[in-house]
């Protein structure tokens, strides 16, 4: 799907605030809200747009630690590759997992408590996973940098 200045700046603002109206988005992107409407519904029915969401505070709920594992697996079969994105997506406390390359096969993002609740997730849950042959788990110690994807308008050519 090609996208426009106008596109971008409708996601721009969306990023920014997805409560906005589109009164509020139109002005910042200086469209109509009829024109803006029909961008952001287009932009949704191409998957563009996946869906709104709202972003927590996970300190706020008790999830005080963030913990990056770095999994390697036994095989790298379909199957197996299958079974072990399958196993994850069912752990709530996973908030991404990555199949990469390198030296190891996955990149996991989880949310813990704190440092019992991440030994009772790893013993109940995650080492329960067939085809686990390492895994190696660091604790953040600091969120230096968050943010949204970088939009710009398309450079013409």
């Amino acid at each position: 799907m090609h996208l426009d200045k106008f596109d971008l700046a409708i996601l721009r603002a969306l990023q920014d605030n997805a409560r906005a109206s589109l009164n509020e988005i139109g002005a910042a992107v200086g469209l109509s809200s009829t024109p803006c409407w029909n961008r952001i519904k287009r932009m949704e029915s191409a998957g563009v747009i996946r869906g709104y969401t709202v972003n927590i505070d996970p300190a706020a709920l008790g999830f005080m630690d963030t913990v990056i594992v770095h999994v390697t697996l036994e095989s790298h079969s379909e199957e197996t590759l299958y079974e072990f994105g399958r196993a994850l997506a069912q752990i709530p406390e996973v908030l991404e997992a990555f199949l990469v390359s390198g030296d190891y096969d996955y990149f996991i993002r989880i949310a813990v408590r704190d440092t019992r609740d991440y030994e009772r997730l790893l013993r109940e849950q995650l080492y329960r996973i067939p085809g686990i042959r390492h895994s190696k788990s660091s604790f953040v110690l600091r969120r230096l940098k968050e943010t949204m994807l970088p939009l710009t308008p398309p450079t013409p050519i």
